[in-house]
Parts: C-alpha cells; sequence; structure tokens
C-alpha cells in the first residue's frame, strides 16, 4: 500500500492497525532546536482519545506516545522523528460478523476490490484511530508555528447533524466533550446525541478551524496553491466528504461587490476568501470548514453483499462513536497546522529575503 505519507519539506508517515499491536509514525523535516517533549505531543492527543465522554466509542485507550528519535537533551535535532503509540484495547470479536460482508458507507467493499485482502477488524487500515498519528504530528506543527511565527491554529465544532453552533466563546470549546463553542448548546447535543445512540443511528457533523497571525505570502500561485493544499489535507481526513475555505459554497450567491474584500490602510474589510488569495496567504486568518459523514458502523440492520455477491444483511455491533465529528476538532487542527508548516519551510527556502516598500496589512479593519 502506498499513500502513506504527505507533505513536501515537512513530511508525515503513518503505520498500524486499528487492531494491531501498535501505530507509529515518522516525522521528517522538523527544523532542529525546537524544545520538545512527550507532554507537548500527550496534550493534542488526550484531546482526541476515545472514552473522553458517553459521547464517543468506549474504547479504554491512553494512546501514550513513546518518541523514539529525533530528540536529544529535549530538543529535535532536525533529524526524522520517530514515534509509537500502543493499542491496549482492541476487541477483535465485535468484527466477526463482517468478516465476509461490508459495511454500507464503509470503506470494507473498496479494500476488498483494490487489494484482495481486508483486515476487517476495527477497519484495520481504514480507522479513524490513525488519524493520532496526525495529531501528534500536529501538536510538532503547532508548536514551531506559534513560536517562529505566532501562528495560532484552533478549531471548533460548529453543526453537530441538524443543530448549528455558533462561535460565542473559544474559552467554553475545552469546557465540553463536543468542543462546541457555546455553553448553552451543550444540553441540546448531549440529547440529540442520546437519542442517535439509543436508536442505534449516527449523524454528520461540522468542524471549523482557523489559524490566526499566518504572514502574507505563504503557498504558490499554480500547482502548490496553499488553498489546494489544505483542502487536500482535510480531504485526506476519515470521514470528510466536503471542505469549504472562507465564503465557500455561499459565494455561488454572492455577489462580486460583496465577495471581493476590500483593502484598506488598516487592513482588509472582509474575509471572504479565508485568508488565501490566488493560492498564497493573504495574512487574514485562514477559515475552513469541513463536513464530515456519519458513522457508518450502526446498529441499525442494511442492506448489502457478501464476498461472493450474495445478498446480506449488515448490523454492526460494538463500540463507535454516534458522530465521528465529535473527536475530528484536534485532527482538523493538526492537518492545518501540519500544511502550515510545510508551507512556512517552502517559502523561507525560495523567498526569505524578498522585500517589498508595500506595508503588510492584517486581518480585518475594526
Amino acid at each position: 500500500m502506498s499513500g502513506n505519507t504527505f507533505g513536501h519539506l515537512f513530511c508525515v508517515t503513518s503505520f498500524g492497525e486499528s487492531h494491531g499491536p501498535a501505530y507509529g509514525g515518522i516525522v521528517d523535516g522538523c527544523p532542529p532546536g525546537l524544545e520538545l517533549a512527550e507532554a507537548d505531543i500527550q496534550r493534542e492527543l488526550d484531546r482526541r482519545k476515545p472514552g473522553t465522554s458517553r459521547h464517543v466509542t468506549q474504547r479504554r485507550e491512553s494512546d501514550r506516545i513513546e518518541i523514539l528519535s529525533g530528540v536529544f537533551q529535549g530538543r529535535t535535532t532536525g533529524t526524522s522523528i520517530g514515534f509509537l503509540i500502543r493499542n491496549e484495547d482492541a476487541r477483535s470479536k465485535d468484527y466477526a460478523a463482517i468478516v465476509a460482508s461490508f459495511r454500507p458507507g464503509h470503506g470494507d467493499y473498496t479494500y476488498w476490490q483494490k487489494y484482495g485482502i481486508r483486515d476487517h477488524r476495527g477497519g484495520g487500515r481504514a480507522s479513524a484511530r490513525e488519524t493520532m498519528i496526525r495529531v501528534a504530528a500536529g501538536a510538532i506543527a503547532k508548536k514551531w508555528l506559534r513560536e517562529k511565527h505566532g501562528v495560532e491554529v484552533r478549531g471548533y465544532m460548529s453543526q453537530v447533524g441538524p443543530h448549528r453552533i455558533e462561535l460565542k466563546s473559544w474559552d467554553e470549546v475545552h469546557r465540553n466533550p463536543f468542543f462546541a463553542p457555546d455553553a448553552e448548546v451543550v444540553p441540546t447535543l448531549e440529547a440529540y446525541l442520546d437519542e442517535l445512540r439509543s436508536a442505534g443511528d449516527s449523524c454528520g457533523a461540522r468542524v471549523t478551524v482557523i489559524a490566526s497571525g499566518v504572514p502574507v505570502g505563504w503557498g504558490e500561485p499554480v500547482y502548490g496553491r496553499l488553498d489546494s493544499d489544505i483542502a487536500g489535507a482535510m480531504m485526506g481526513i476519515n470521514a470528510v466528504k466536503g471542505v469549504e475555505i472562507g465564503a465557500g459554497f455561499a459565494s455561488v450567491e454572492q455577489r462580486g461587490s460583496q465577495h471581493g474584500d476590500e483593502l484598506t490602510p488598516e487592513g482588509f474589510l472582509s474575509n471572504n476568501a479565508g485568508g488565501v488569495l490566488a493560492g498564497i496567504s493573504t495574512g487574514q486568518d485562514i477559515v475552513v470548514s469541513i463536513a464530515l459523514k456519519p458513522t457508518s458502523s450502526i446498529r441499525i440492520p442494511r442492506r448489502s453483499i457478501n464476498t461472493s455477491g450474495e445478498p446480506v444483511t449488515v448490523q454492526t455491533t460494538g463500540r463507535h462513536d454516534p458522530c465521528v465529528g465529535i473527536r475530528a476538532t484536534p485532527i482538523a487542527e493538526a492537518m492545518l497546522a501540519c500544511v502550515l508548516i510545510d508551507h512556512a519551510l517552502r517559502h523561507a527556502a525560495q523567498c526569505a529575503g524578498v522585500r517589498t516598500a508595500t506595508p503588510k496589512i492584517r486581518g480585518r479593519a475594526r
């Protein structure tokens, strides 16, 4: 299987399966001298790990990271950073019923047709558990971006099923299991998720990620567009079926007089572009939203086929998230951070010495 590495200068490679002994990752291209400890990464992993509330899978994993290389005396050396996260609570018997059948909406069918062999235990390589490697790599990227450029990457849940959530307070994001930025909506979300779990069904979600402090100039204007790489990274997250940058699909209904972000000496007057123009960062906040589909492993019986092509009924038991989007916020943050550090390094390689007389404006005029 190819396609296990992403990035150009800041490259991340992952390996492992949901019910194998461990997941592992290699980060190649991290600049030397960054102060880094396992605790820096563990904080992010703890935000993503299962079993943190009744609304997510009850698989009990510590997701404890072990750094194996690339860090000496508390600082990155510039060599590849290798790390390992062991699986501790796999329960493979829960998947015995789908050894020879395919879950609707899951990668079971496509994996089988492509490779002729499939690890049915927890989805194998297709499991969203793989995303903890991205979160670990993203923790490194987030710390470097913050220390070297003052860039902050943070996200929140902006919709669960039919329930839209307004950004009222960043502080609230860390105080509830939904990463919701509005405390008042939490009881509604809890009731909705309890109802879904009782019915054996699932729902989709929307997550919004914002990177603040990104300098103007990151990204390439043609094949290495910043927005293109962001979109590709976000679509690479399990269950993501849609990506918006800035106004996104709302721009279809906008007029040019409304959509174009006017410039003043004090700053941009709006940010419909989501912080990227012509594939290059504008210096405004980079705003990205992703749509995650409903969890495909549900208890409700559904029609499918087996490996012989015969009709069967599939009913999935075991421990599953009724909404995979609940734990997706730190994953989306990580992918955005990895793209940004990659472009920061690419920009430095070619354009570090470029200077213009035009003042750099940032953000939105108040």
